[in-house]
């Protein structure tokens, strides 16, 4: 649990606790040793107590009149002397008598935390063998309680000085330190979502300072290797559509003249017979078998190099992609919103953005099970993003991109761009979003 409070609270909880316990030990001590304290304070007025009985009793021993020489010494004490008489008549003292007429001041508690001493010293005084009253020491300690009290409140203001000099010296200590680890912090999480162009600020202790820097130098090197795996990327999808153009080019150049060759013979063959009877119904099946060929061989022509893009321009392939799609899949409601700013567009930014919208159809026709769908495709500043969405059943969880939308990523990271698959509102999401000012006018290298 220590662990999780944060550092300012690790810091400041123990100087808490320290001035709550040195209030504590102070308490302890005053109660300790005050009341031994007072006791030896006023033991020679109960030495003194005794000896003014002794000399009264001798005097009163010693004279014809002893009553006059009490009552003379009664008035002399006064009503504000420590040493007072009491004669037996009044009886004994009253109960609760703790030495304390005036407390000046002085919190309750605070007398009650002290224990004060029992300080009563009676001395009997006799007259002709009969005890008529006793010499009593009661003495005022307010004076005394009030000394231990200012005592205690100038112990408790040092204690909150330092305590607060401490706590301000420990919290610009804190906050010095804190905010070089903050900004540390917030640069590691930069760096973790790939944002190495951000320098992290250095300052704070020698320590620290160190550690920023070296994240910074270790900035600059992912940021190198960032640069240098986008640019690996980038070769391998430029040699990838490269294989993709010159196997189209051996499939549109080698298959499909064959293919056109072996229906036309198949024509002329049905004309030459056309009363053959078993050999006409061959024929028909060859035929159909070579225009279900052309048809595959167009297709992954259309697969491997959309030639609409470089003919007809980014936004018209798309839109013969979707007419496509409609004709395969009638089943599945489509709409779409297509910028037509997109035949801007060309190289691998435009062939990346087909690829993607192509992909992404596919997976709604094959694994989605949807009746609807929608694709988006517009540029908005500096930036395309493109978006195809689906109300199928959404995806695996344990397998977010598939072997297409994978290639797909590696095409999307090549240009420095980002392709996510989200599941939200019970419909399924792919978003891509490319930057135009890097890759609008980049070739793909040969």
């Amino acid at each position: 649990m220590w662990q999780r409070l944060s550092f300012r609270t690790q810091l400041f909880l123990p100087l808490g606790l320290s001035f709550l316990a040195a209030l504590a030990m102070g308490g302890l001590l005053l109660q300790t040793f005050a009341t031994g304290q007072l006791a030896d304070e006023n033991e020679p007025g109960r030495r003194s107590t005794r000896i003014v009985a002794f000399a009264l009793n001798s005097a009163l021993g010693a004279t014809d009149n002893p009553r006059k020489v009490l009552d003379a010494f009664v008035n002399s004490l006064g009503t504000s002397s420590d040493i007072q008489f009491r004669p037996v008549e009044a009886g004994p003292l009253p109960p609760g008598k703790d030495g304390l007429r005036d407390l000046h001041g002085v919190p309750r508690w605070f007398a009650d935390l002290i224990a004060i001493p029992d300080m009563d010293a009676a001395s009997p005084v006799i007259i002709d063998g009969r005890h008529i009253g006793d010499i009593l020491f009661t003495p005022d300690l307010s004076a005394d309680l009030f000394e231990k009290w200012i005592g205690f409140l100038a112990l408790m203001s040092l204690i909150a000085v330092l305590m607060v000099l401490t706590g301000t010296i420990a919290y610009l200590f804190a906050r010095s330190a804190l905010r070089p680890l903050q900004d540390l912090g917030a640069g590691l999480t930069r760096m973790r979502r790939g944002d190495y162009a951000t320098p992290i600020p250095v300052g704070g202790p020698p320590e620290i300072r160190q550690s920023c820097e070296e994240a910074n130098a270790l900035a600059a090197t992912l940021a190198q290797l960032s640069q240098d795996n986008r640019d690996l990327l980038h070769r391998l999808v430029s040699l990838q559509d490269n294989e993709r153009r010159d196997l189209a080019r051996e499939l549109h150049d080698e298959l499909g003249p064959l293919l056109f060759s072996i229906r036309a013979a198949a024509i002329a063959l049905s004309e030459a017979a056309p009363q053959a009877g078993n050999l006409g119904n061959s024929v028909q099946e060859v035929m159909r078998s070579v225009e279900a060929l052309q048809q595959t061989n167009r297709r992954i022509l259309d697969r491997l190099r959309p030639l609409y893009i470089e003919e007809l321009g980014l936004e018209a392939s798309v839109q013969t992609l979707l007419r496509n799609f409609r004709r395969q899949a009638p089943h599945i409601g489509l709409t779409a919103t297509i910028d037509p700013d997109l035949n801007d567009l060309d190289g691998p930014l435009a062939q990346t953005v087909y690829r993607v919208i192509q992909e992404a159809l596919t997976n709604v026709l094959r694994h989605a099970g949807a009746r609807n769908a929608h694709v988006q495709a517009a540029i908005a500043g500096d930036a395309l993003a493109v978006e195809v969405s689906d109300d199928g059943g959404g995806f695996p969880a344990e397998n977010v991109f598939g072997r297409g939308l994978t290639g797909m990523h590696e095409r999307v990271r090549a240009l420095s761009g980002s392709l996510s698959l989200l599941r939200a509102d019970d419909r399924t999401y792919v978003r891509c979003r490319l930057p135009l000012g890097e890759v609008r006018d980049a070739p793909i290298s040969a």
